[in-house]
This record gives structure tokens, sequence and C-alpha cells, in this order.
């Protein structure tokens, strides 16, 4: 037998040298490999009220940056919003934004990023921001009417499929400053919903997404309504949440997706 198979093994190679295939990788997996390393821009301004978690948020960013492969860059200054800066990024995020925020050049260069295939993501106070801008409210999703005192909820997830929301549980118990939404838009891709009998001062009903996914010409936005408390900027499951939005907002494939 082993004069048989010390005869038949050059034959096989032979065999697979013809098809262009090497013996060793016959047996050999393939080889995942990582996505390319992008930037983030973070973008902090405020013209209204300012949320003191700022800091924080900036910071959570920086930490997770290198789990997502991505480097981050802050700004509060509205000059960095031009054709040649923005072509650096692949994602900006509106940390804890309020009021108006950007000049026309810059809303129109803003605009022109998202639409061709720029990711932007709002956390939080985004929706309390650019209230007289209808592209920007059509592309965040919603915008921010009032709030409770900060009390604990329960959320529940609506896409588990999502790579923002995959890794946690079906009801996520989590302790924020609970937004009440207007002009919500019907064609956002709901990822987490406020479960309004949980806690009190809701005002959007059975429907009160706090997280959810859109589409702006050729640009992905995330956005999720967490993130008022320097707590919620340290909990494992919403540095998940949100490092997986970035990834998503940038385009960034994942198993979950």
């Amino acid at each position: 037998m082993r004069k048989h198979i010390l005869f038949l093994a050059p034959l096989l190679a032979f065999f697979l040298g013809t098809l262009g295939i090497r013996g060793d990788q016959v047996a050999s997996k393939p080889v995942s490999q990582e996505p390319a390393p992008f930037k983030v821009l973070i973008y902090s301004r405020t013209t209204a009220g300012r949320h003191d978690v700022i800091p924080a948020g900036i910071a959570a960013l920086e930490k997770m940056a290198p789990s997502g492969n991505f480097t981050v860059e802050k700004t509060e200054n509205p000059e960095a919003f031009t054709d040649a800066n923005l072509q650096k990024f692949a994602v900006i995020v509106f940390m804890n934004t309020t009021g108006d925020i950007l000049d026309e050049t810059g809303k129109a260069v803003f605009q022109k990023f998202v639409e061709s295939g720029g990711g932007f993501v709002g956390v939080h106070a985004a929706t309390d921001t650019e209230h007289n801008w209808p592209w920007y409210g059509r592309t965040i999703g919603a915008y921010f009417i009032n709030h409770p005192r900060i009390q604990p909820a329960y959320i529940d997830v609506v896409d588990g499929g999502h790579p923002a929301t995959a890794h946690l549980p079906k009801r996520w118990k989590m302790v924020d400053e609970w937004y009440n939404f207007k002009n919500v838009q019907e064609d956002n891709h709901v990822l987490l919903n406020l479960d309004e009998t949980s806690y009190e001062g809701g005002k959007n009903g059975k429907s009160h997404p706090a997280a959810w996914t859109r589409t702006a010409g050729k640009g992905r936005v995330f956005y999720t309504a967490l993130g008022h408390r320097k707590e919620v900027f340290s909990d494992p499951d919403f540095i998940i949440h949100l490092r997986n939005g970035i990834l998503w907002a940038a385009g960034i494939k994942s198993a979950a997706e």
C-alpha cells in the first residue's frame, strides 16, 4: 500500500500544478484580511446648551479607535469643513453638538461629503442641532423636543442582526437622559426602541426609536440617542454599539451585517 501512495503522490502534485494550486493550499483556510485603516473626524461644536460629557465622549472614541482600526481627529472649528480637509476622513461624528454649528459654506461641504459616500454618526444631542436646516433634519432622522429626568429604562433591540446591536441582549437596561423626538422620519431603519412603560416622561408612544440608521445619497448615517452621562461612555455594551455604528457608517462589513 505504501508503494502505491508513493507512486500516486507525484501524480497528484502534477495534477494540482496544472490547475495552478500548490499542495500546501489544499488544506489551508482562507485568511481574513483586516479592513484598511481609516480616519474619523469628531466635531463637538455647540452654540446652544453644552454637555459636559463631551470630553468623555471624545476620550471614548480615542480609546476604541485601535480596535476599529481607525484614527481620530477632533475639532470645534467650523472652518475644518472644506472639501480638501474632509476628503481625509471616512466618517464624521457629531459628538453632542447643539444649535447651529455650520455656516452656509460648511453646510454645503458637509452635505456633499455625506451624499458622495461619506459616513455620518450622530451621538445624543446631534438631534438637537441645526433645527432650521431641512436637509439635516431628514439626514439625522429626527429632532429633539425635550426629555424627562435621568432615569433607568429598558430598550428593546429591534434589529439584532446589525453590527451595532448584535452583541446586545434583547432587553437592554440603561440609565441615561431619554430624548423625546419630533419629525421622526418614516424610513428610519430602527435598531433600538425605548419601552416607555419602563420609565416616566416618554412622549413618542410605542414607537420610540433610540438608535437607527439611514442613507443619504451614497452615504451611511448612524444615530444613537444614548450618550448624555459619562458612565455611558465607559459601558462596554455602549462602546461596542458606538464603535460598530462607526464601522458600519464607514462601510466596513461585519459578520453580523
